[in-house]
């Protein structure tokens, strides 16, 4: 695998490095040292290009850190540093992941995560160093301007997002 820093200190673009040959290709995905413990794996699914999902993220003691990939379709990817002492504190990092490029995001514990499906039927494979607790789940507007998020245009259906993830307040309310 190939690693590339971004401008958030600790979030890594993972590239796939494949070998191919007549049947296809074969790549590692994952390694022990990038994420040590991997205690669960989750999958997200949406039907319609346009789906919104986050910002979403965990409050200590169940802070986590996550490898997102997308498995079928494409998303635009994104974090914001959402960490207290960060010199990048609210700065945002946005990638486009897709299936066909085997890209995979490391995502460090103290960022909020979401993303935009860019196709219909697409799929979000995670792995986390931490359970989900529904009690340290928390979230932050996904449009707050304080990010300066360039999301991209939602579909001629316009965008789907759920009532609880379009209901986050703003950072500087919480």
């Amino acid at each position: 695998m190939k690693l590339t820093g971004s401008p958030l200190e600790g979030v890594w673009l993972v590239e796939q490095e494949r070998v191919v040959d007549e049947r296809g290709f074969f790549a590692r995905t994952y390694d022990a040292e990038l994420l040590p413990a991997v205690v669960q794996m989750s999958t997200s699914f949406s039907a319609s290009a346009g789906t919104l999902r986050g910002l979403h993220y965990q409050v200590e003691p169940h802070g986590e850190s996550k490898l997102v990939r997308c498995t079928r379709g494409a998303i635009f990817d994104v974090v914001v540093d959402l960490r207290p002492d960060s010199p990048t504190r609210h700065d945002a990092f946005a990638i486009e992941l897709s299936a066909e490029d085997g890209l995979a995001l490391l995502v460090p514990e103290g960022f909020a995560h979401g993303f935009q499906t860019l196709a219909d039927d697409t799929e979000v494979l995670y792995a986390m160093d931490t359970p989900y607790v529904p009690q340290a789940a928390r979230g932050v507007r996904w449009d707050d301007p304080a990010f300066a998020i360039a999301w991209p245009e939602p579909p001629a259906g316009g965008r789907t997002i759920s009532a609880r993830d379009a209901g986050y307040a703003y950072i500087d309310q919480l």
